[in-house]
Order: structure tokens, then C-alpha cells, then sequence
């Protein structure tokens, strides 16, 4: 039992470890975008993916980004959460309703930055998005709602195979592409899609050891 204790504490203490090294990063990487105008690494990386343009590739992207915009993105996560509930997993219905704080955290941080989007006259401009530009709500939310489904999929012994890798498999490829689709759409640089990523994982990380620490029966 101390065996088992030891390994607790000390799972604990490196996730706690993990959160707070991912905290710091964040807070000086918004300093960092607070107090500077965008920098060579931000427009060299819109350069590069931005001149990859063709007319697929745009639909593409668009469509990637399509999933978070609203009313979409509240669709698909009741629309999760009722498919959840619908199979007598009440946890995972609740937790999936949960990844919609992140759109909170997101304004709320966009207001308090206030980092302007990019312009016509440094980056070509697909997708005109409103509001600030830091950090990138569509990479905060995929990461904190497609990194979700990953974990419970990951948890759910019963589900089908192919259902869990086809979830799984779509989940990890949105979370990817996300960041590469708000450059290319010119909607955010990639600091901004930096910090979106960080701050889902830092909010995925307190989410998943919630959700994997309670114990749930009917798995």
C-alpha cells in the first residue's frame, strides 16, 4: 500500500510540475506578445504556410476552422455530450459540457491582452475573425474538446475499436491542423496559436486527472 501511495504522490507531483512549468511558459509568452508588435518568427511562419496557397487547400483549412466557429462549436459539444448521456455515461457527458469553459477563458484573455489581428499589409487575409487576436480560441478549444474525446475514448473499455481509433484518429488530426488552418486563414500568428495550444493543455491536463481519478463502474 505505501508502494502504491509513493506512486500516487509522486504521479501527482509531476503533474503538478508539468501545469505549472506550462503556466509560466504562458504568462511570458503573453508578456511577451503584450509588450512587442509581431515578431520575424510570426511573420517568417505566416510567409511559409500562407505561400502554399492553392484552392483546395483553402477549403480545406476553412473547413478545419469551421468546427469552431459559432454556433458550431457549442453544437458539437452538446451534441457530444448528448450522445454520452444517451449511452448511460453520464461522466463523460458532464466533463464534454465542461470543455466549453475554455470559450470563457479564451475572451476573457483576449479582452485583457488585446493583442490586434493580423492586417491586410503583412499577411493575406482568407478569414476576417473579430474580437483579439491572443490566444487562439479555435486552438484552445480543440485542444481542450478533441483532446477530451481522445482521453475518454482512450478510458472507455467497451466502445468498439473501430469507433474508438476512428474518434481518436479524427480528434488528434483537428488538434494538429487547427493551428496550421488560423495562420493560413491570416486570423492569428503563430504566437497566438501557441499560447491557444498551451493554455488547452495546461486545461486538458486538470480535466483528464479529474475525469481519470473518479471512478466510474460501468467501465
Amino acid at each position: 500500500m505505501s508502494v502504491l501511495n509513493d506512486f500516487l504522490k509522486n504521479k501527482t507531483r509531476m503533474l503538478f510540475g508539468i501545469i505549472t512549468t506550462l503556466i509560466v511558459g504562458f504568462i511570458s509568452l503573453s508578456y511577451f506578445v503584450l509588450i512587442t508588435p509581431p515578431s520575424y518568427v510570426d511573420m517568417h511562419i505566416s510567409e511559409e504556410i500562407q505561400e502554399r496557397h492553392n484552392g483546395t487547400l483553402e477549403v480545406i483549412m476553412k473547413l478545419v476552422s469551421w468546427f469552431g466557429n459559432l454556433p458550431q462549436s457549442l453544437i458539437i459539444v452538446i451534441f457530444a455530450a448528448i450522445l454520452f448521456f444517451l449511452f448511460k455515461l453520464k461522466r463523460e457527458a458532464i466533463f464534454t459540457l465542461l470543455t466549453l469553459l475554455s470559450g470563457v477563458f479564451s475572451s476573457s484573455l483576449k479582452l485583457l491582452i488585446g493583442r490586434p489581428r493580423p492586417t491586410e499589409n503583412l499577411v493575406r487575409i482568407i478569414e476576417k475573425a473579430k474580437q483579439q487576436s491572443y490566444p487562439s480560441g479555435h486552438t484552445l478549444f480543440y485542444t481542450v474538446f478533441f483532446g477530451f474525446l481522445i482521453i475518454a475514448m482512450g478510458n472507455l473499455k467497451h466502445v468498439n475499436k473501430v469507433l474508438k481509433f476512428a474518434v481518436i484518429s479524427f480528434s488528434a488530426g483537428m488538434i494538429f491542423l487547427i493551428p496550421i488552418s488560423r495562420v493560413y486563414l491570416g486570423a492569428h500568428w503563430f504566437t497566438d496559436v501557441l499560447g491557444g495550444f498551451i493554455l488547452g493543455i495546461v486545461y486538458l491536463f486538470i480535466l483528464g486527472y479529474i475525469y481519470l481519478g473518479l471512478k466510474n463502474p460501468t467501465q
